[in-house]
């Protein structure tokens, strides 16, 4: 609960007061991946939790802990097999909508990822959420909202998570990252805990201060700045990290937006960024950039 308060503060206000009201609805759709899995067990939480304090769970209480650990009964978590949630999986849940929970009344359902549903399976549970018969509660979590179908949104409750981005420069900053350096892991890193992976990862730093003498020579010498391509990219292996690296220098080229050589460049950045989500690769995707 302490760590919901921190990574979004508002929404647990707006939840403390709902629970506190005996006013949750049974179908939430919580969009943006920042602690929304955190608040969907938290509200699992508090459908089963042995020791109530003022309706909020106790986080510490034998339901409590199963639940965070994904091992009670009675909260079952849905996930896309490969890159689809399946009608079957879909139709086996709703059938057990309908029995009584194993440890009391309830019944609580996370599906991550909802936007994979395939359409059939979301025809199929948006009956149920339109019609509950029995003491259900159905989390939808999503980070791609305009991906979910339209009829699933109208019958649900959305909340935003959006992400806590001083929370995540203060977490940096307070691991020893100068306040430059904390700025932009906290602005690549999806959530805390991929922000305490690229912390982690000593290379990180590396490819900040690698991406800063690329884009200092950009702005000065031209030439040079096509030498170091080849540094920037041993630097970067695979695709994602890649991405990490084109993220560092967009947010490093942006610091000076207001000249309008930088724009030129980010513009040229971009077009970039594009060749290489084309299967160009990174190397010559930068090096097209730099000639240019």
């Amino acid at each position: 609960m302490t760590e919901i308060k921190q990574l979004q503060p508002t929404l647990f206000q707006q939840f403390k007061t709902i629970l506190q009201m005996d006013s949750l609805s049974h179908a939430y759709l919580f969009s943006g991946g920042f602690a929304s899995f955190e608040m969907a067990l938290f509200l699992a939480q508090s459908r089963f939790c042995d020791n109530l304090q003022n309706k909020l769970p106790c986080g510490v209480c034998r339901s409590c802990r199963l639940i965070s650990q994904g091992e009670f009964s009675d909260v079952k978590l849905i996930v896309p097999n490969g890159n689809v949630i399946k009608t079957d999986t879909i139709r086996t849940l709703i059938k057990e909508f309908s029995q009584s929970g194993f440890e009391g009344k309830s019944q609580v359902f996370i599906i991550k990822d909802c936007e994979k549903m395939h359409v059939n399976a979301a025809n199929s549970l948006l009956k149920v959420i339109e019609d509950p018969q029995s003491s259900v509660l159905i989390i939808l979590l999503t980070n791609d909202e305009n991906q979910v179908l339209a009829t699933i949104k109208s019958r649900t409750q959305i909340f935003r998570f959006p992400k806590n981005q001083l929370y995540l420069e203060n977490e940096a900053e307070q691991k020893g990252f100068l306040k430059s350096q904390a700025y932009l892991l906290a602005s690549v890193a999806k959530d805390k805990s991929d922000l305490e992976r690229l912390m982690a990862n000593k290379q990180s730093l590396t490819l900040i201060n690698e991406c800063q003498e690329f884009v200092d020579l950009l702005l000065k010498n031209r030439y040079q700045a096509y030498l170091e391509v080849s540094r920037l990219v041993a630097l970067v292996g695979d695709k994602p990290e890649q991405d990490i690296a084109y993220q560092f220098l967009t947010l490093l080229l942006a610091k000076n937006l207001s000249e309008k050589k930088v724009r030129k460049l980010l513009e040229e950045l971009h077009h970039s960024y594009d060749m290489w989500r084309r299967n160009v690769s990174f190397q010559n995707a930068l090096e097209y950039m730099v000639l240019s």
